[in-house]
């Protein structure tokens, strides 16, 4: 009720604040829950997708096994950038350096977009963590420096009369840790989390590279 009080009959920074740590909260929950709904559904899917993938008879099997079960796209992209590597491709800088080198580049090509959607929002999470608790408290140090200019103009300062005040003003600092504290703790959770999907998603990038050096030339690429 206070931080609402602060809204409506604040000055123009006073309501730029709350409007501020209201955008900060409506923006970081709207990262924690697609993040959480992205992560809870990689740790299910890759991990799938890439059995589906060894336990196919062939490639073509494989790739169209890991398109139906990799629910986030996440594994697709690598598959698909082993298939591209697994043959010559048009005459280009890229294609002059061996199948190794153009297979690496490839595949830590798509891993990176894969991570980077991964650790997409973590900043976002990072920021606000680290800045909504000083944005609270600008709201409070100027709302008790109002609260104390306005009662010493009339001359008369009693302690019922600051202590209403200046405790409306703290709550801002309070609305700061409360916007704050939830984006600290689904930042090292759902790091956590990607963290766990990126390891398996590179140890699959790097057996795939060396499966598809080692493998046996009848094995026909896949365009």
């Amino acid at each position: 009720m206070a931080i609402w009080s602060q809204l409506f009959r604040g000055d123009a920074l006073s309501t730029a604040v709350v409007l501020v740590l209201l955008a900060m909260s409506v923006l970081s929950w709207v990262v924690i829950l697609w993040k959480a709904w992205l992560l809870r559904q990689a740790s299910g899917s890759v991990g799938t997708a890439i059995g589906v993938f060894w336990a196919a008879p062939d490639w073509d099997t494989a790739a169209t096994q890991v398109a139906y079960t990799d629910a986030t796209g996440l594994v697709a992209p690598l598959v698909a950038a082993a298939a591209s590597g697994r043959s010559a491709g048009l005459p280009s800088l890229g294609n002059q350096g061996g199948q190794a080198q153009r297979l690496t580049r490839l595949l830590r090509d798509a891993l990176g977009q894969a991570q980077q959607r991964l650790q997409w929002g973590q900043v976002v999470l990072a920021s606000v963590g680290a800045t909504a608790p000083f944005v609270g408290l600008l709201g409070t140090v100027w709302g008790i420096y109002h609260a104390l200019m306005g009662m010493a103009a009339e001359g008369q300062v009693t302690i019922d009369k600051v202590s209403g005040p200046v405790g409306e003003a703290l709550v801002m600092t309070a609305a700061g840790l409360g916007v704050a504290i939830p984006a600290v703790l689904a930042y090292n959770a759902l790091g956590r989390s990607a963290g766990r999907v990126e390891a398996v998603l590179d140890a699959f990038a790097h057996d795939l590279r060396e499966w598809v050096l080692q493998a046996p030339p009848t094995d026909a690429a896949v365009d």
